[in-house]
């Protein structure tokens, strides 16, 4: 099921995507939230007439960088021998549509499109065995990094963390085996990254078992899996688009900031 959050007239809501083309794609609306027990409703919208939202407003973004051999390489790091995890804020979070702030702190911001997962329930210290259990479902992010901040300032809280830089959308895909699917990145319709999640050097289970060894997480949180190779620069006026197999699309555009 894929399941999109979304605001029409004023309200915010959580509904069902039904339909394959997407000119033709409809909302039903979810009683309630989906982290629980919910019904549908029965109300159904035209995706064209809402705004759709961030997926999820999540209480932290956990991601992991240098998890794609390829990518570690053409940034001259070693690959590392454990999961290697940061934090992106709540407030970087964006969703389809949405613009991307260009920093007015850096000169080099770069694009970097990833597997989210997210989280359904409360959890800490998840064993290998019950990781599927945790897990919500699915959807596209990317990463985007003040790169020459992040090499200047050798730790990551601004450069990966300042507002709209974590894109997520279109919706989240419930019902997905997220091993081995196709992860591409377009810029203005040039592909720029082509890879696929069978790559990523630590599992999805490696990552959660890591992290909730040390942290309790909640409902809605997210997990950024890492990036294929291929990353590079964003500029003002760019349109970029991260599509995952069996999910979705994800486009934003980049602007200069206010």
């Amino acid at each position: 099921m894929r399941i999109a959050r979304f605001s029409i007239d004023g309200n915010v809501a959580f509904g069902a995507v039904e339909g394959e083309k997407q000119d033709e794609l409809v909302l039903d609306i979810i009683k309630g939230i989906p982290f629980a027990d919910f019904e549908l409703s029965g109300t159904k919208v035209p995706v064209s007439k809402v705004r759709l939202l961030p997926p999820v407003l999540p209480n932290k973004v956990v991601a992991f960088g240098r998890n794609y051999a390829d990518h570690a390489k053409e940034m001259d790091n070693e690959v590392p021998d454990a999961p290697f995890a940061f934090f992106k804020p709540a407030t970087s979070v964006i969703g389809p549509g949405d613009e991307i702030q260009y920093p007015s702190f850096s000169q080099d911001v770069h694009h970097e499109a990833e597997l989210a997962v997210v989280i359904g329930r409360l959890c800490r210290e998840v064993p290998r065995e019950r990781v599927k259990d945790v897990i919500f479902g699915y959807t596209c992010a990317n990463d985007v990094t003040a790169r020459d901040v992040q090499k200047r300032e050798k730790q990551w809280a601004r450069a990966k963390g300042f507002d709209t830089s974590c894109p997520l959308g279109p919706w989240v895909e419930t019902d997905l085996d997220p091993h081995d699917l196709t992860i591409q990145l377009t810029v203005n319709g040039g592909q720029r990254q082509l890879g696929r999640t069978s790559e990523m050097i630590h599992s999805i289970e490696d990552l959660i078992v890591n992290i909730s060894e040390a942290m309790t997480l909640l409902p809605g949180d997210v997990i950024l899996t890492g990036t294929p190779a291929g990353v590079g620069p964003l500029h003002v006026g760019d349109e970029v688009a991260v599509t995952i197999e069996g999910i979705g699309t994800l486009t934003n555009k980049v602007v200069k900031r206010g």
